[in-house]
């Protein structure tokens, strides 16, 4: 009892936002069985889980924000979050034939890439620095195009739209990304994007 109140507020309030950041970790893999499953209620619950752990990636980012707290976990932990919730929902959209192989392609090539070369860029001692605005409105689009897929299908031209845009974004951000983290020749920091955090 003691303890806990000589806790230092910051400490309770960074906790949070990582907590949100490992929690949609765990739900991903029920989110893939169902996506796999493709049926109505495979479909609505994969649905839901995605939208829930989409959610949490703005929460915890509203929630670092206001208890000013940025911390070396969430930089590392946040954007990896993001992209094992992407590469969970593609992979079985594809599987089951719901999205053209070459978007998803195109997709998991950028998001191995650019995580590769970040835990490279960590491991060699480089500095994991705040998120880039191209890379959060990336991780926005393609969550909205996964999400609109996951409830129609590719097929209706607005979803397109949003899938294309989401195409466009992922390649200009990944440009982004390498261009921030190498240009002048400079020691290398990692600087790639959380989605919509800015504890990460």
């Amino acid at each position: 009892m003691g303890r806990a109140c000589l806790r230092p507020p910051g400490l309770v309030n960074a906790k949070i936002p990582n907590a949100l950041t490992v929690g949609r970790i765990v739900i991903t893999p029920v989110m893939v069985v169902a996506l796999a499953a493709d049926t109505k209620t495979g479909n609505t619950i994969g649905a839901l889980v995605f939208a829930v752990a989409s959610i949490t990636d703005f929460v915890d980012g509203y929630l670092a924000r206001r208890a000013d707290v940025i911390s070396a976990f969430g930089k590392l932990m946040d954007p990896i979050a993001d992209k094992l919730l992407v590469v969970g929902a593609l992979v079985p959209l594809v599987a089951n034939h719901r999205v053209a192989a070459w978007v998803a392609i195109l997709i998991l090539l950028r998001e191995a890439l650019v995580t590769i070369t970040r835990f490279q860029i960590k491991r060699g001692g480089g500095e994991v620095i705040a998120a880039a605005q191209l890379g959060k409105l990336k991780t926005v689009v393609q969550l909205w195009a996964i999400l609109f897929i996951i409830i129609w299908t590719w097929e209706p031209v607005l979803v397109k739209i949003v899938v294309y845009a989401a195409v466009i974004l992922t390649i200009a951000s990944a440009v982004d990304f390498y261009w921030r983290t190498f240009r002048g020749g400079t020691a290398p920091v990692a600087t790639d994007e959380p989605g919509l955090s800015t504890h990460s």
